[in-house]
């Protein structure tokens, strides 16, 4: 399997990179890549052959959602690590209301570290990423090399190479007029976007602070089996191990994190200041993650982030955001904005509104393909990644973090290679012990 940390070296964009660029360059960028699209799709049909990289829970739903998205799409190849994924994945799918969608053969179907390639190889026109997401940065490049449409679950990369790649991939996606549709599907809810329009339009007046608060509990474990391997162990439970999955405070808190990006039109946090460890989690299968997070983000403006969370069992749960400015408070969740105790704004959905975000990603994915405008997430999607990695960063270490210290890092999360063997858990990070890198 190819790597990410085997990719050409790519200039490390500076938190000034991001905001410099003219309203004429980029009504440029954009009618090039327009121009770019393809509108003829595999052996000159008009119908989007879909290819499931990943084919666990969240593969399942994503392949089901592109299959809705559009009257002529068919998922034509799938991959996974384990064969028994295709299998369960590919049931579900033909027993469900769009199983005449699927067609796919035996010899499309790609077992292994390397069975990404397979499936882009295999004359699909749309991929749907949803491995572990460490190999993220790899898989995209991979399928934007060979020209090929994308949706990619979130987060995007665990580590400060991986996050390189990715803003260097997205640019070639581009620059060759391919989507690339995010998995922070909050950004997809039309009452979220009507709630950030509000904020973003003035409605609670000038940012002051925000909190963004994710409490909820552990999620399924997978026991190890006689016959498993290190590697499969842990390749079964990658939520539990930092390599694979970025800690929840990145595969999880990173839709809260990117409320907050949102919120502040994404422009990167100068640094961040944050804590928190592993008091409640036991056994193999946690792996060596932490089950509580505190970050502080701090802004160029002064504003700060406040955002917290937590994976225990048997707490009280709270996924929640609130926007506090001169003006008022935006109370996210409920789409609701406050001031002076009383509702100045609340958003009611329309007759006929989709509210499914999972569904209004895939639709809009698709119908952008169709029209030769492609969508392109890459860069707030490889931000709001960003932004998680350094609060876990500063978790671990126990230092104050800045952007262009996640974003340089050369810590590399993973082996040195891909085998079905033995693989070293490493210890549980302590803060003011574990190094930065």
């Amino acid at each position: 399997m190819s790597d990410s940390r085997r990719l050409e070296p790519v200039r490390a964009p500076s938190r000034r990179d991001f905001l410099k660029g003219s309203a004429a360059a980029m009504t440029g960028a954009i009618a090039a890549q327009h121009a770019l699209a393809p509108r003829v799709f595999a052996a000159g049909s008009d119908v989007l052959k879909v290819g499931l990289v990943g084919c666990g829970g969240r593969g399942t739903g994503a392949a089901s959602q592109a299959l809705h998205a559009d009257p002529h799409v068919q998922l034509t190849a799938m991959g996974d690590a384990f064969a028994d994924k295709i299998e369960s994945s590919l049931a579900g799918l033909k027993n469900s209301d769009i199983g005449e969608k699927v067609s796919v053969v035996s010899d499309h179907k790609f077992v292994g570290f390397d069975a990404y390639k397979g499936v882009i190889d295999s004359a699909v026109d749309v991929v749907v990423l949803a491995t572990p997401p460490h190999f993220r940065p790899t898989q995209l490049r991979y399928a934007v090399e060979k020209g090929k449409h994308t949706f990619v679950e979130k987060p995007v990369a665990v580590d400060g190479p991986g996050v390189r790649s990715m803003f260097a991939t997205c640019e070639l996606a581009k620059q060759k007029g391919l989507a690339v549709v995010s998995g922070l599907c909050w950004r997809y809810h039309p009452g979220m976007r009507a709630t950030f329009a509000k904020v973003l339009d003035g409605a609670v007046g000038d940012i002051v602070s925000i909190q963004a608060t994710y409490l909820t509990q552990t999620l399924k474990k997978f026991p190890r089996q006689p016959d498993w391997t290190d590697m499969e162990f842990q390749m079964r439970n990658w939520n539990g191990f930092t390599w694979l999955s970025g800690d929840f405070n990145v595969e999880q808190h990173v839709h809260s994190l990117d409320k907050v990006a949102w919120a502040m039109r994404d422009e990167p946090p100068v640094q961040c200041t944050g804590t928190g460890g592993r008091q409640a989690r036991t056994g193999a299968e946690s792996g060596y993650v932490y089950d509580h997070f505190s970050v502080v983000y701090e802004y160029a403006n002064g504003v700060k982030a406040f955002c917290s969370c937590r994976q225990i069992d048997g707490c009280d749960n709270d996924v929640t955001d609130h926007i506090f400015g001169t003006k008022g408070t935006c109370h996210v969740m409920p789409h609701e904005i406050v001031s002076d105790g009383k509702t100045t704004w609340k958003h009611r959905a329309a007759r006929g509104e989709i509210t499914d975000m999972y569904q209004s990603e895939h639709n809009e994915l698709f119908a952008s393909i169709r029209s030769g405008t492609p969508i392109n997430n890459g860069d707030y999607m490889t931000k709001s990644t960003l932004m998680a990695i350094m609060g876990r960063m500063s978790a671990y270490t126990g230092k104050t973090i800045t952007w262009e210290q996640a974003l340089n890092s050369k810590e590399v999360l993973g082996p040195p290679k891909y085998e079905w063997g033995a693989l070293a858990t490493p210890a549980v990070a302590v803060p003011g012990v574990t190094p930065f890198a």
